[in-house]
């Protein structure tokens, strides 16, 4: 039976993230300890001790749910993976757990990306929506023709859960067009910009300089990336795919789908909660489906 590792990204954070971790294995420990050291404040506190609020802030979520879910790999016995993916900064901690990075490089990326993601929210206001009960070409094509503003599609989660980023204006617009299309919902989100659309593109930039000059090996595994859905071990491939995937939407759905056709059977989430598990069940059936 093929084992594909799943790392979950922003969203999976709670409160008391990983203390049981720390408080159970010296391993761990060690890990968060290092944590603390390479970010230069400490994160374990806010992460064992923090209100939601703290957790939500993106230079101390996107860390942590990376830390939370590498230690989960890397203390776990079991942890022979087939194949690996995550869902947009879970790619990082993929990378990271099949061991195309290391902890502390994979960890200084995402601080990198979290600040440039931050930089770029700041620059124009902007925000995402989740469509909800209508088809991903419908979508694809309502956001096409609006173009005074800035709207496309951003997540493909699973059947019938697209999400949308952009301008507020844009987005707005697009909620409207699509419920006048027949979608059950039209959900703003509670986000601080517009991920993996066009207006993350000085973040892509920053975050380019900074993979480029990072010390990637081939993974033992092969990666699916979220650009393209598609299994990368080629180091190059991997740093191009990672520097488009800010601009570019989450293929999830394509992603479980081609995991599926190339032998997965057993889908493992790697990480705090079990938001990627509930995807996995909506787009692939006759699969084993579990957490660490």
């Amino acid at each position: 039976m093929k084992s594909a590792y799943i790392f979950p990204g922003q969203g999976s954070q709670f409160k008391g993230m990983g203390l049981d971790l720390y408080q159970s294995s010296d391993s761990a420990k060690t890990l968060f300890d290092q944590a603390n050291s390479i970010l230069g404040f400490e994160i374990t506190k806010i992460m064992f001790e923090g209100s939601d609020e703290e957790l939500k802030q993106t230079n101390v979520t996107q860390p942590a749910i990376f830390i939370h879910s590498v230690i989960l790999a890397k203390i776990s016995p079991d942890f022979t993976p087939n194949m690996v993916a995550g869902h947009s900064l879970g790619e990082f901690s993929a990378l990271v757990a099949a061991g195309a990075l290391s902890f502390e490089d994979g960890l200084k990326l995402v601080a990198k990306r979290a600040d440039a993601m931050q930089k770029a929210c700041e620059i124009r206001p902007s925000t995402m929506a989740a469509i909800l009960g209508l088809a991903d070409n419908i979508i694809e094509e309502v956001c096409a023709g609006i173009t005074d503003e800035i709207v496309v599609p951003a997540n493909y989660n699973c059947p019938g859960q697209v999400v949308i980023s952009g301008t507020f204006e844009g987005v707005e617009k697009a909620c409207e067009l699509l419920k006048a299309a027949g979608a059950k919902r039209a959900l703003i989100l509670p986000v601080g910009g517009a991920f993996h659309s066009p207006l993350m593109e000085p973040a892509r930039e920053e975050l380019a300089s900074a993979i480029h000059a990072a010390e990637f090996e081939a993974p033992i595994c092969a990666i699916y990336q979220n650009v393209n859905a598609m299994p990368a071990t080629e180091v190059n491939v991997i740093k191009e795919n990672l520097i488009s995937q800010l601009t570019a939407p989450v293929r999830w759905t394509q992603t479980i789908e081609q995991m599926v056709n190339d032998g997965a059977e057993t889908f493992i989430e790697c990480g705090p909660g079990k938001v990627l598990q509930g995807l996995v069940k909506k787009i692939a059936s006759g699969v084993e489906i579990k957490s660490i």
